[in-house]
């Protein structure tokens, strides 16, 4: 009873929880459906043969719609080829400016984003606001860190400078 409870359930056999037990056991063949109580998983002959032909319609229809799709490319091929090569001399220019026309709008319009974010994030960081923007304190930091080497680079070079002029 527990068993089949958990069959109920999914959890001995796996799933059919929506269908009966009776018909879940004729469909995986279990030999206790049938009175085969230890003799082997034996089916009925109409159960495998209903079973074949199930499975021979299911790959026969889809062989034949893979057929059709074959067939249908290969005509396309065929009307396509001529037209292709008689305005390959238009397509070829035409597809080249207008994937440099996308380009260049994607681009401009990527650039006039970034350039409104840059101006509100200057904005906020000079108006000096409630709270400084994100970043600002990099920029600071970065900012006195660009101070400091040209200080040392400006010592450096006045030092070379007066090594050069002593003898």
């Amino acid at each position: 009873m527990a068993g089949e409870q958990a069959f109920h359930r999914g959890g001995v056999h796996g799933g059919g929880s929506a269908i009966g037990p009776d018909y879940m056991r004729a469909i995986r063949g279990d030999d206790d459906y049938y009175g085969g109580h230890g003799q082997g998983h034996s089916q009925p002959a109409a159960v495998t043969l209903a079973k074949g032909v199930a499975a021979a319609a299911a790959a026969g229809s889809m062989l034949l719609l893979s057929a059709l799709t074959l067939t249908g490319t290969v005509l396309a091929l065929i009307v396509a080829t001529p037209l292709l090569v008689l305005f390959s001399p238009v397509l070829v220019p035409a597809a080249i400016a207008a994937t440099m026309l996308t380009a260049g709008f994607v681009s401009s319009g990527a650039f006039g984003a970034a350039a409104v974010g840059v101006l509100a994030w200057m904005y906020k960081y000079l108006s000096h606001g409630a709270s400084s923007p994100p970043g600002a304190d990099t920029v600071d930091h970065a900012g006195a860190k660009l101070d400091s080497k040209a200080h040392e680079v400006k010592n450096w070079a006045q030092h070379r400078l007066d090594q050069a002029r002593t003898p």
